[in-house]
């Protein structure tokens, strides 16, 4: 490990996120930014989950990690939606997703909220700011392929937007994401009856629009359905290996 990866944990084990932007050697804000993509499986029905959500709005605020560009997504499970206060923004398609990763990642216990989920390949609890950092480390060094997402427009509740991605190492997958900008809700029962959450980056879709196979680039238009149109939302691009496999690139830009 390199002393530079020995001070990110340092400081991601000891301080706050504010602080980390001063304690950083200068050769590490100079750094160009390496997209991670930072997934949180998360409900409102689950109380241990609010301070996992804050944790990834901070990281989505703050960018606090020199060297990477943290792009977010607050990924909702279904399966807590029977203990008293079904999630709105629940999806069975994201525990599906969230199984997958446990069976390739071999998470012990099985699928847990809060659960982060670091480029595919690191899972942990999703409020663990040391792990988080640990797992950030590794990944700021990694190199990621070119996703550019351009010509995004909203048109007849859609969000339509074009995606160019550079040669892939290896077969790979091309997957976008429409998510609400922030979300926010009053739980009236449940673990956290009585509270008032707040979110971002809420993911509303998220679906496979095509392959890649090994050196070859992509270019696509594509068309998102948005179920409110009268809100904010952001695009997230990225390309992962099949089977919930290791990222490889990422890009994200709001809607317009």
């Amino acid at each position: 490990m390199s002393n530079l990866d020995r001070c990110r944990l340092g400081v991601l084990a000891a301080f706050s996120l504010a602080a980390m932007w001063i304690l950083f050697p200068a050769a590490a804000l100079a750094a160009p930014a390496n997209p991670i993509l930072v997934e949180l499986f998360t409900s409102e029905g689950c109380s241990d989950c609010p301070p996992a959500d804050a944790f990834l709005k901070a990281l989505d605020a703050a960018q606090p990690i020199p060297g990477a560009q943290l792009i977010v997504l607050e990924e909702h499970v279904d399966y807590w939606d029977d203990q008293g206060w079904r999630d709105p923004f629940s999806s069975h398609a994201f525990t599906l997703r969230q199984s997958e990763y446990v069976e390739r990642l071999h998470v012990k216990n099985g699928p847990y909220t809060p659960q982060m989920v670091i480029d595919g390949s690191e899972a942990f609890v999703g409020s663990d700011r040391p792990q988080a950092g640990r797992a950030f480390a590794k990944e700021i060094p990694v190199p990621k392929i070119s996703v550019q997402i351009s010509a995004i427009h909203i048109e007849d509740g859609k969000i339509l937007a074009h995606l160019e991605i550079g040669a892939a190492p290896l077969k790979a997958e091309v997957f976008i994401a429409v998510a609400l900008d922030h979300a926010e809700s009053q739980v009236l029962k449940g673990e956290n009856g009585g509270r008032q959450l707040q979110h971002v980056a809420v993911v509303e879709r998220l679906d496979s629009v095509g392959k890649i196979q090994k050196g070859e680039t992509f270019s696509k238009d594509v068309a998102i359905k948005m179920d409110h149109p009268e809100k904010q939302y952001r695009v997230i691009a990225f390309v992962q290996q099949a089977d919930a496999g290791k990222v490889l690139g990422a890009a994200a830009a709001h809607a317009k």
